[in-house]
Protein backbone atom coordinates (compact mmCIF):
# COMPACT_ATOMS: atom_id res chain seq x y z
CA UNK A 1 0.00 0.00 0.00
CA UNK A 2 2.86 2.14 -0.32
CA UNK A 3 2.07 6.32 -2.05
CA UNK A 4 3.99 9.18 -3.67
CA UNK A 5 3.54 11.50 -0.85
CA UNK A 6 4.20 11.18 3.10
CA UNK A 7 1.69 10.37 5.56
CA UNK A 8 1.51 13.60 7.47
CA UNK A 9 0.52 12.94 11.22
CA UNK A 10 0.95 14.02 14.90
CA UNK A 11 3.04 11.94 17.08
CA UNK A 12 3.79 11.94 20.82
CA UNK A 13 5.98 12.15 23.17
CA UNK A 14 7.77 9.45 24.68
CA UNK A 15 5.40 6.94 22.67
CA UNK A 16 7.16 4.03 20.59
CA UNK A 17 6.03 4.00 16.50
CA UNK A 18 6.72 0.83 14.77
CA UNK A 19 7.03 2.35 11.00
CA UNK A 20 5.94 -0.42 8.37
CA UNK A 21 9.05 -1.61 6.21
CA UNK A 22 7.33 -4.51 4.10
CA UNK A 23 4.41 -2.50 2.23
CA UNK A 24 1.69 -5.35 3.79
CA UNK A 25 0.29 -3.46 6.58
CA UNK A 26 -3.11 -2.35 6.08
CA UNK A 27 -2.43 0.14 8.48
CA UNK A 28 -0.07 2.64 6.73
CA UNK A 29 2.59 4.00 7.57
CA UNK A 30 2.43 2.14 11.18
CA UNK A 31 3.00 -1.79 11.15
CA UNK A 32 0.37 -4.48 11.75
CA UNK A 33 2.21 -7.28 11.91
CA UNK A 34 1.84 -8.39 8.10
CA UNK A 35 5.54 -8.58 7.79
CA UNK A 36 5.61 -11.81 9.27
CA UNK A 37 5.20 -13.35 5.59
CA UNK A 38 8.26 -11.45 3.96
CA UNK A 39 11.95 -10.63 4.68
CA UNK A 40 11.19 -7.23 6.43
CA UNK A 41 10.95 -5.77 9.77
CA UNK A 42 9.24 -2.63 11.37
CA UNK A 43 11.67 0.17 12.19
CA UNK A 44 10.57 1.11 16.11
CA UNK A 45 11.11 4.70 17.55
CA UNK A 46 10.37 6.66 19.89
CA UNK A 47 9.72 10.65 19.49
CA UNK A 48 11.43 12.62 22.19
CA UNK A 49 8.51 15.46 21.69
CA UNK A 50 5.35 15.46 20.93
CA UNK A 51 5.17 17.29 17.11
CA UNK A 52 3.87 16.77 13.70
CA UNK A 53 6.44 14.51 10.88
CA UNK A 54 5.80 13.41 7.59
CA UNK A 55 6.52 9.85 7.22
CA UNK A 56 7.71 8.07 3.81
CA UNK A 57 4.92 6.64 1.80
CA UNK A 58 6.90 5.48 -0.90
CA UNK A 59 9.18 3.26 1.12
CA UNK A 60 12.37 4.32 -1.01
CA UNK A 61 13.98 7.23 1.07
CA UNK A 62 17.02 6.88 2.13
CA UNK A 63 15.73 8.34 5.25
CA UNK A 64 13.60 5.73 5.72
CA UNK A 65 10.92 6.57 8.10
CA UNK A 66 11.14 9.98 8.93
CA UNK A 67 11.16 12.76 5.87
CA UNK A 68 10.35 15.69 7.51
CA UNK A 69 9.94 17.45 11.09
CA UNK A 70 7.22 20.74 10.95
CA UNK A 71 8.25 22.82 13.87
Amino acid sequence: MSKKEPHVLDIKKDKNYAWCQCNESEGQPFCDGSHAKTDHQPIVFKSDTSKEVALCGCKQSKMHHIVMVRI
